[in-house]
């Protein structure tokens, strides 16, 4: 194929990013929530990709919110959870954690599980994956009359120690799926031990699998015969076709194109020490890059666990879009409501009248009217004035201030963000770059970097669509899990992982990819006896190696190690294929001479503003400043510079 389209839907915007032509190629619309497939439509249509599309010429990409969307509304499918006798509650007690500690009396927090029927059987596994009650036929007919009679759009199954033996969990899954249901097995979904986590893995997918199904069908119909792929949570791509049962796989799909992005960056800096900010017009992702992406199976989306691998990422209500608002108290507040794509910001003139973090920094002069934001979407001052003046009133001062207030006050909830993802886990802000992305990205940075003591960012070329173009350059990937039955020897974690190996081969050949190109990785999750949290060590078939890694590993991390015997609980599996998209031209630039000079508020001279596709490689810049491109802004704030790298991205230094 010789051109593919980078395609990632956010709240406020749908970004697209083209390569196969002499430069990329980058566009916006406003997203369309109700039916994201109308937006990626239109950017198809506006950018005059309509016939590649027709000749199957375009490979489509793409980053999709309706998984997170659909478990944050809680707009899933009617589901059915299946599980045995006496475990019938076990999800929704689930840990007992407690967000209010000493608080007695705690208000319940209303999930979508409270209203999910339950039915159960008394067929069961013992802890060793032997049958302690058999499961007969007329179990199975008998359990299938109780689940149709719910009329559920899918069905969840997660029956006790069925990643040891998952003949029981087959067996109803065709019984099931015969009587015309859709159907998620927690022995696919994630064969791990942990009822809970397990099961709330596997009930999400069968929430969530209905509506993505539906979705990509609707996206694949108008794509067609044009290839289309869906970013999965954990950095890596699948088959459109795929992905539509693999939906709690899809759950942080957008972001994640980020942070492929950002790991090709650093390795074209020669940097593995980053820390990424994604913000954008709803919400502000953050995570951190110690060598390449980081996974955990410890996620959240909203209430809910996550125990599928996925991106290590901080996610917070701070955006371009963020509404500010005075309480009765007198204070003010930043988010986490948003303006959102429709009515958005005043500024965009759309009817919105509350004043946003995006109102604030036109008031300041950060962005300019001259802006258009996308290329198309115009600003309007008096607009965001007149908003940012209501909340000035309210606090007694005058506009500038209440519009520096509302940057300085999202600023903190960003930097209190990153610093979850950084100094919360052991690591100096100090020793990394802040790199930054997303639309309203550039307007933040360098007042986050100062926040945090940090010395060095990179504002990366096209970085208000960065989550776009890092979609194409994702590689082809599966995560495959088992669990170890109770000591399983080198042997036998050998012969587990190559049956895995085998297994994300074959899903990766069924996508066209060559067997040649696929690189695996084995890992070993151990933990001391007794313990139930794991550490993920590589393994290569030496369990002393592995033991004395283990240990080594457990004192770095928490400080110490036990005289306790080691489990082995897991082996994982990674299959992965490098995406080999047409590379980009070198930046051309321009003579880096300033497009004009504005004034902003508390600035004592005139602020020089660049257009970027003018600066020169190579080219210094002292702040105060403004860059300027169709698809975001950068503010060079005094103490500042940056140098301008061969490729177009600003390397900034304090």
């Amino acid at each position: 194929m010789s051109y593919w389209l980078g395609v990632d839907t956010g709240g406020t915007f749908t970004d697209f990013v083209l390569l196969g032509e002499a430069t990329p190629r980058i566009h916006k619309v406003l997203s369309t929530p109700a039916a994201p497939e109308e937006a990626i439509l239109q950017g198809i249509r506006e950018m005059g990709l309509e016939d590649r599309l027709r000749a199957g010429e375009l490979v489509i990409v793409h980053g999709t919110t309706v998984a997170t969307n659909a478990a944050l509304e809680s707009k899933g499918a009617r589901t059915v959870l299946v599980t045995n006798q006496g475990l019938e509650d076990v999800l929704l007690i689930g840990r007992q954690n407690r967000p209010e500690l000493y608080n007695l009396t705690p208000s319940a927090v209303p999930t979508a599980l409270a209203d999910t029927p339950v039915e159960s059987l008394s067929a069961r596994l013992g802890a060793d994956g032997t049958a302690i009650t058999d499961l007969s036929d007329a179990d199975i007919d008998d359990l299938v009359a109780r689940v149709r009679a719910h009329g559920p759009e899918s069905v969840a199954v997660n029956l006790l120690f069925a990643y040891l033996d998952p003949d029981h969990e087959e067996r109803l899954g065709r019984a099931l799926e015969s009587a015309g249901l859709a159907v998620s097995l927690s022995s696919r979904v994630l064969p791990t031990r942990g009822e809970y986590e397990r099961g709330m893995a596997t009930w999400l997918n069968a929430w969530l699998a209905p509506r993505i199904h539906h979705y990509i069908s609707r996206l694949k119909t108008h794509t067609a015969p044009s290839p289309l792929t869906i970013m999965q949570s954990n950095g890596g791509t699948v088959a459109a076709d795929q992905a539509a049962g693999r939906a709690v796989n899809l759950l942080l799909s957008g972001p994640a194109g980020g942070l492929s992005a950002a790991h090709r960056l650093g390795g074209a800096l020669g940097e593995d020490h980053l820390m990424t900010f994604d913000m954008g017009g709803t919400s502000t992702d953050v995570a951190l890059l110690d060598g390449d992406i980081r996974l955990t199976q410890s996620g959240h989306i909203g209430p809910y666990p996550v125990a599928v691998p996925m991106v290590d990422m901080h996610t917070i209500g701070a955006g371009g879009g963020s509404l500010a608002r005075v309480d009765d108290a007198g204070l003010l507040h930043v988010g986490p409501q948003s303006a959102g794509a429709d009515p958005g910001p005043a500024c965009y003139g759309k009817g919105g009248l509350e004043p946003t973090v995006t109102d604030a920094n036109l008031v300041l002069g950060r962005l300019q009217p001259e802006f258009a934001l996308g290329g198309s979407l115009a600003l309007d001052r008096d607009a965001a004035e007149a908003a940012v003046a209501r909340v000035a009133r309210s606090l007694g001062l005058d506009t500038v201030s209440a519009a520096r207030g509302i940057i300085e006050l999202a600023n903190e909830h960003m930097s209190q963000a990153l610093r979850v993802i950084s100094i919360q886990k052991g690591f100096d802000p100090a020793d990394f770059q802040l790199v930054s992305f997303g639309g309203a990205g550039g307007l933040h940075v360098c007042a986050l970097a100062e926040n945090l003591g940090m010395r060095r960012a990179v504002m990366p070329i096209r970085a208000g669509v960065l989550s776009a173009e890092g979609l194409v350059y994702a590689p082809r990937k599966r995560e495959l899990i088992q669990a170890l039955p109770g000591g399983a020897d080198a042997a036998r974690v050998t012969a587990l992982a190559a049956d895995l190996d085998r297994r994300g081969r074959r899903e990766l050949a069924s996508e066209g990819v060559p067997d040649s190109d696929v690189v695996t990785e084995v890992t070993l999750d151990l933990c001391y006896q007794g313990q139930s949290s794991t550490l993920g060590l590589p393994w290569d078939g030496d369990p002393e190696a592995a033991e004395a890694a283990f240990h080594c590993l457990h004192e770095h991390r928490y400080g110490h190690r036990l005289a306790l015997p080691v489990q082995r609980v897991n082996v994982r599996v990674r299959c992965q294929a490098p995406a080999r998209p047409p590379a980009p031209a070198p930046l051309a630039g321009g003579d880096g001479a300033p497009a004009w000079e504005a004034r902003l508020p508390g600035v004592d001279t005139p602020v020089p503003v660049y257009r970027r596709d003018n600066l020169a490689p190579g080219q210094a810049l002292r702040g105060p400043a403004l860059v300027f491109e169709a698809v975001g802004t950068v503010y060079l704030a005094p103490g500042w510079q940056a140098q301008v790298h061969s490729e177009g991205h600003l390397l900034m230094t304090r």
